[in-house]
C-alpha cells in the first residue's frame, strides 16, 4: 500500500510516497481502509519544526477493513470516522476502537472528517468558555476547519461572534457567510469592543493579543499547538480568566460521544454545515501542507483516495 512519510523536518517538499506493507491491527484496533484523511495544522508544524520526523497523524475516514483482537464494538464494513495518531496519511491506517466512531449513512467520508473532530474540538472548546446568550465571542483561525465549526455553534448559543484571520479582505465574506457578525485581521490595530469570551488556537503573538481583547470578567479558552505567554497583569487587570484543554487523551468518553451524536443530529438537520477547502490526492499531499503552511484555506483541507 502507499503511505505518505518524511525523513528529515523541512517545508512541504520533504513529503514522499512510499509502498509498504499493509500494517495488521493489534488488540483492539481496527483496520481502516482510508477514504479520505484531515489536514491539521499542529501535523503541518511538526514536519516543518520536529522534533525529528514522527509518524504524520490526523482524522481519518473510511471502511474497516480487519479487526485486531477483542475488537467488539465494530464489524467488517463498518464506516467509521476516528483520529490516528501515526501513519494517518495512508491508503490503510491503524485506527483505535476507543478512538473510533460510526459515520451514518447520510453522510460521506469527507463530510466526517471535516465535521466530527473539528466539531468536537469546536464544541469543548464552547463548553470552557461557559458562552452565554447575548455575549460576544472572538475565534481566532476563524476560516479554518475548527473556526468554521465554531463560529456556528457560538451563534447557536446566541452569542455575538468577532472573527478573526489572518486576512479579513479575502477571508471576510466567507465567515460572515458562516453567521460572524464582525471580522478582523490579525494585524488590525484595534479588534474593537472588548469580548466576553475568546476561542484562541492560534498561539504566539496572536495569543497575546487575544488575552487584551478581553473586557472586565472575560474568559480565554487557549487550546492550539503553537506555544505563546499569557500576561497575568493582563489577566488581574481585567478580572479575567484563561483555561486550555488538549484532545489527545481519551478522557470524557462519554461525553465526546455524546457530543458526536449532537453534531451528527445537527448536520443532518442542516443547520451545522462542513467548509470543505479542497479535496486532495493523497500523493499530493505536499500541495496540501502548502494550503495550510500559506494559510489560504477556508475550511478543512482534506485527503482522498486516488
Amino acid at each position: 500500500m502507499r503511505r505518505v512519510n518524511y525523513v528529515v523536518n523541512g517545508g512541504p517538499e520533504v513529503l514522499f510516497v512510499e509502498d509498504v506493507p499493509t500494517p495488521v491491527p493489534g488488540p483492539s484496533q481496527l483496520l481502516v481502509r482510508c477514504e479520505a484523511v484531515g489536514v491539521t495544522w499542529p501535523a503541518v508544524r511538526r514536519v516543518r519544526e520536529g522534533p525529528g520526523p514522527v509518524p504524520l497523524g490526523g482524522e481519518v475516514a473510511g471502511v474497516v477493513e480487519a479487526l485486531g483482537p477483542g475488537v467488539r464494538g465494530f464489524r467488517l464494513g463498518d464506516r467509521v470516522t476516528g483520529v490516528c495518531f501515526e501513519h494517518a496519511y495512508a491508503e490503510r491506517a491503524v485506527l483505535a476502537e476507543h478512538r473510533a466512531s460510526r459515520v451514518p449513512e447520510h453522510a460521506d467520508a469527507v463530510t466526517a472528517v471535516a465535521l466530527v473532530r473539528s466539531g468536537l474540538v469546536a464544541r469543548r472548546a464552547c463548553a470552557a468558555g461557559l458562552i452565554g446568550r447575548g455575549e460576544s465571542v472572538l475565534i481566532t483561525a476563524a476560516a479554518g476547519g475548527v473556526g468554521t465549526m465554531a463560529i456556528q455553534l457560538v451563534r447557536a448559543h446566541g452569542a455575538r461572534v468577532v472573527a478573526a484571520v489572518g486576512d479579513a479582505q479575502d477571508k471576510g465574506a466567507f465567515v460572515r457567510t458562516l453567521g460572524a457578525e464582525a471580522v478582523v485581521g490579525y494585524d488590525d490595530p484595534s479588534w474593537g469592543e472588548p469580548v466576553d469570551v475568546v476561542l484562541e488556537c492560534v498561539g504566539g503573538e496572536v495569543l497575546d493579543k487575544a488575552v487584551r481583547a478581553l473586557g472586565r470578567g472575560g474568559r480565554l479558552v487557549a487550546f492550539g499547538a503553537q506555544p505563546g505567554a499569557i500576561c497575568s497583569g493582563e489577566l488581574m487587570t481585567r478580572g479575567a480568566s484563561a483555561t486550555g484543554f488538549r484532545m489527545g487523551s481519551p478522557a470524557m468518553p462519554s461525553l465526546h460521544a455524546c457530543w458526536r451524536d449532537e453534531l451528527w443530529d445537527w448536520h443532518r438537520e442542516g443547520w451545522l454545515r462542513t467548509r470543505v477547502h479542497a479535496e486532495i490526492p493523497l500523493a499530493r499531499a505536499a500541495r496540501a501542507h502548502e494550503v495550510i503552511e500559506s494559510r489560504a484555506n477556508l475550511g478543512k483541507v482534506v485527503l482522498v483516495a486516488d
